[in-house]
């Protein structure tokens, strides 16, 4: 009788936040995520604030005699959370486990479409592309890797047709989004778009919103959308199978 092999147990590793929009957007992305996959074992710990912990969900893995994880980093950049705090966690994981580390989420053009997806969702059309100038709001950080990658991304989110699209940090990082909304209006934009680059609510998308207060349209985070769930599986696929940018069937609207 011919046995298929199990797949690796994917474990979504996030943040945590106080702010209980934040574990209530994760999980929904992790819901999102599984009904892609049907038959994928998807389990989600947090590095901090919420339950379960990652060092938690591991070693319950490892008590039902689970051998293959892979660790998704729920991030979209490589900074100190993916480069220090995640493997620091999975080096203290029970022996017994195999864990793969994937890849973080971005960038990613299916990243690119969730934002998108988003501003369309607050009130933009097609027809307002070529006149409207965005704001690429992230999170921010210290990691010189990490606002390079926001930088490209602003840059090749440009050339798909918006009129301007400048990058902006709530926290570590120049320009602020009150900053970059105002330059884009001296730059004549008919008028201003807010798209936040993170996947949950909590304190600096907070501070993403109020940054946002002199622009027309404020989209939401990216949260559960589709496409992150795609990406997150693709980055699963890359790191179970050894492989990079393997093809997965494509989304429904």
């Amino acid at each position: 009788m011919h046995i298929r092999p199990v797949s690796p147990v994917l474990v979504v590793i996030a943040h945590g936040s106080r702010d209980p929009r934040h574990a209530a957007t994760v999980h929904a992305l992790v819901r999102r995520i599984r009904s892609l996959r049907p038959g994928l074992r998807v389990e989600t710990g947090f590095l901090d604030f919420n339950a379960p912990s990652v060092q938690g969900v591991l070693e319950s893995l490892a008590a039902e005699g689970v051998r293959d994880v892979v660790a998704l980093p729920l991030l979209l950049t490589r900074a100190f959370h993916a480069k220090a705090d995640i493997p620091a966690v999975l080096r203290d994981a029970p022996r017994r486990l195999r864990i793969r580390q994937a890849e973080v989420l971005g960038p990613s053009p299916l990243l690119r479409s969730a934002l998108e997806r988003r501003l369309y969702e607050a009130g933009l059309t097609h027809a307002d592309k070529a006149s409207t100038g965005v704001v690429l709001a992230s999170a921010g950080s210290t990691d010189p890797e990490a606002i390079g990658v926001i930088d490209a991304v602003a840059r090749e989110w440009r050339e798909t047709g918006w009129y301007a699209v400048r990058p902006a940090f709530a926290s570590a990082a120049l320009p602020r989004t009150e900053d970059a909304v105002r330059e884009l209006r001296a730059l004549g934009c008919a008028r201003v778009a807010v798209a936040p680059y993170v996947l949950a609510p909590g304190f600096l998308p907070d501070r993403i919103a109020r940054g946002a207060a002199g622009a027309d349209v404020l989209a939401d985070v990216l949260g559960d959308s589709p496409e992150v769930a795609r990406v997150a599986l693709e980055r699963y696929t890359e790191a179970a199978s050894g492989h990079r940018r393997l093809p997965l069937p494509m989304l429904s609207a």
